[in-house]
């Protein structure tokens, strides 16, 4: 069984290829956390959450609300990777899109946890 040590910090990301859309990314090829470089060997799982967090929870309309919670709207929605790193280490990383303020509109990416092994 596996344990998760959550981390919760920023990360920087890179791709070979840069993604065509920014607000809709694929996985990065690596990443870069407290000065420590990752390559991405595997992406063991992927997700979307398009749930809205905090005001943004209750600034629409119920029906549009509910397409919203399916197809995402600007700004809303974090993309979710569990990935194997070339060392063998498994980590979920995530962007949110979200922008930070007027002048970072383009959301962030974040290590959410690594996952440990108890074997």
């Amino acid at each position: 069984m596996a344990t998760a040590r959550f981390i919760g910090e920023p990360i920087a990301v890179a791709w070979d290829r840069p993604p065509l859309l920014e607000k809709t990314p694929r996985c990065p090829d690596r990443f870069t956390w407290r000065e420590e470089a990752f390559e991405i060997v595997a992406v063991r799982e992927e997700w979307r959450d398009y749930g809205r967090r905090g005001r943004m929870a209750a600034n629409m309309q119920p029906e549009h609300a509910q397409r919203a919670q399916q197809r995402g709207s600007w700004g809303v929605g974090r993309f979710f990777f569990r990935v194997r790193t070339a060392n063998g280490r498994i980590f979920e990383l995530y962007y949110d899109r979200a922008p930070r303020d007027s002048d970072a509109r383009k959301g962030a990416w974040f290590l959410r946890q690594e996952l440990l092994s108890d074997e």
